[in-house]
């Protein structure tokens, strides 16, 4: 049976998509609920599917308010595991505490670099570049009480070419995000239905076909 997850989004939710289209193609997770914490794109995408959203304000509000809310909502859909695809607020800590080493949030750059409060979206794009960098990619790491602090899981390096402009080097670093993600996910789940903890080991070499399914085998569901 696929474990029942929260996701959290922000935005237009292209990686809430990518977590839905894995589910219809067997993922061994279901996304049961989708918070928000403004109007956005995902929650069109969540409506479609039949997704219940809950929208919470996180602004002006104490962090103990926020999180009642948000575990109250979690609670009604029984959720195991807590996704966060494009979510901008910090995740307050009694639902760290609720879901320990349970939430999941992608970065589109390879922290600890180019993270923290304030780096999101094309902000990080412009920082690598203006690094020099000469790798960048996603990042999926487990949620703590900080930004962009925990533990990571997975990383997959993409290449940042000569000539690149922000919102090109953006887009080929969102296509692995799409892969790597929900890969991340389904290995979440399956080591919560078995007891385990999981770990990535990277494969050494190109995959092909770069699909999360393929991605699933650098996965590893350990004791």
């Amino acid at each position: 049976m696929s474990v029942a997850a929260a996701a959290f989004a922000s935005g237009s939710g292209t990686n809430l998509q990518a977590l839905l289209d894995a589910e219809a193609e067997g993922a061994h997770f279901r996304v049961a609920l989708l918070i928000t914490d403004r109007e956005c794109g995902a929650e069109d995408r969540a409506r479609a599917r039949d997704i219940p959203v809950a929208r919470i304000a996180f602004k002006g509000r104490s962090a103990e308010e926020t999180a009642a809310e948000v575990l109250k909502a979690t609670r009604g859909v029984d959720a195991e595991i807590a996704l966060l695809a494009g979510f901008l607020r910090l995740v307050p800590a009694a639902v760290v505490r609720a879901f320990p080493r349970r939430i999941l949030n992608v970065h589109p750059a390879l922290l600890p670099a180019f993270g923290g409060q304030g780096m999101y979206g094309i902000r990080v794009h412009q920082a690598v570049l203006a690094s020099g960098a000469c790798l960048s990619g996603p990042t999926v790491h487990y949620v703590d009480e900080h930004y962009d602090e925990g533990t990571i899981l997975a990383q997959w390096p993409v290449p940042v070419l000569p000539g690149d402009e922000p919102e090109i080097l953006a887009g080929r670093v969102l296509e692995a995000e799409h892969r790597l993600f929900p890969a991340a996910a389904h290995a979440l789940a399956r080591s919560v239905t078995a007891g385990t903890v999981p770990r990535f080991r990277w494969p050494g070499r190109a995959v092909t076909p770069f699909t999360w399914q393929s991605l699933t085998h650098a996965f590893e569901i350990d004791s």
